[in-house]
């Protein structure tokens, strides 16, 4: 059984580390073709080649009975994993490979590795974002593995097994000066988020703070998907889009138009955010999906997974039931 543990605590510098983890070796965009290569390491010289084909051959492990056996019986009755992930997820997360109908990333390729623990076969919906918790909520779908971060408020609702850390990117275009460290560096400007986010909290928290302080707000703007938002970052319409530092950072080096300006922890200035597998509350999968975790981390597949989409520096080195969240004041 995995044991819920006090979350890792970190400040916002230490975040800015994960910015050099996806730093472009060669230009390749994934969608023109099947690999694109990434720095191994931030600032390393050694490169890896990143798979955007439909041919994943995943990373892959075999079933354990005792952790398979604490499954619901409804789960292991039907013999599927039913998972949810959004479909406005990007590359190195959840995406589509070059056939634009395969879902890879790192976050199918981990749900690969824990259904082949629990001796079920994944099946990966990709829905709105929105509709990953309508889901949820519902007994519809079983867990989502979505980039979702744990927070005290989604606590109330859902368990979390956790699996990744949570840094968050600020993206801007290519040469734009800019620098973001705290609210003061956003007061006036013009940024894009997605709507339901963390990302959003922050955004519109920081935003009341400047208020407070006599500065200008933040003027947060929506789109529809990545397209339309990094049109209007390249047009100038919007300053800034904020999003996860993964994608903000595999955009930046595999377009070299954009650059990631700062970034900060998704739990806030004093607390290491962290990303989890979601279930509906009290659903009895979240302890055998964190022991699961625990031992594709423990016999080494799941740092394979991470080392092949350029995500090193996210790994966690046990997974935790519940712990300390995105706190209902992000500051």
């Amino acid at each position: 059984m995995a044991l819920t543990l006090t979350a890792r605590r970190t400040t916002a510098a230490a975040a800015a580390g994960l910015a050099g983890a996806l730093v472009l070796a060669g230009c390749a965009n994934p969608s023109e073709g099947g690999t694109t290569e990434v720095a191994a390491t931030p600032g390393g010289k050694s490169t890896i080649r990143i798979n955007t084909s439909p041919d994943q051959e995943r990373v892959r492990t075999g079933k354990v009975d005792s952790i398979a056996a604490q499954v619901p019986e409804r789960i292991r009755k039907r013999g599927t994993l039913e998972l949810v992930a959004s479909a406005g997820s990007a590359a190195p997360l959840t995406f589509h490979a070059t056939d634009n109908k395969t879902v890879i990333g790192v976050e199918p390729d981990l749900a690969h590795l824990v259904a082949d623990v629990l001796g079920l076969k994944p099946h990966i919906n990709t829905v709105s974002w929105e509709n990953i918790f309508v889901g949820l909520d519902s007994g519809k779908y079983d867990a989502g593995l979505s980039n979702i971060t744990v927070t005290e408020e989604r606590k109330e609702k859902y368990d979390f097994a956790t699996y990744r850390e949570d840094n968050l990117g600020f993206e801007a275009k290519k040469g734009s000066g800019l620098k973001v460290t705290g609210p003061e560096d956003l007061a006036g400007r013009t940024v894009a988020v997605s709507s339901g986010t963390n990302q959003e909290k922050l955004l519109v928290e920081w935003s009341k703070e400047n208020e407070k302080a006599g500065r200008e707000p933040v003027d947060i703007k929506y789109y529809q998907n990545d397209s339309d938002t990094y049109l209007a970052l390249q047009s100038g319409r919007i300053d800034l889009y904020l999003g996860p530092n993964p994608t903000a950072a595999y955009h930046a080096a595999t377009t070299g138009r954009t650059e990631v300006v700062g970034t900060y922890s998704g739990a806030g200035a004093t607390l290491q955010g962290l990303i989890a597998a979601t279930t509906k509350k009290d659903s009895g999968l979240v302890e055998p999906l964190a022991d699961a975790l625990n031992h594709i981390i423990d016999n080494g597949t799941y740092a394979k997974v991470l080392q092949r989409w350029g995500l090193s520096d996210e790994a966690v080195t046990e997974s935790q039931i519940n712990p300390p969240g995105l706190p209902r004041t992000n500051k």
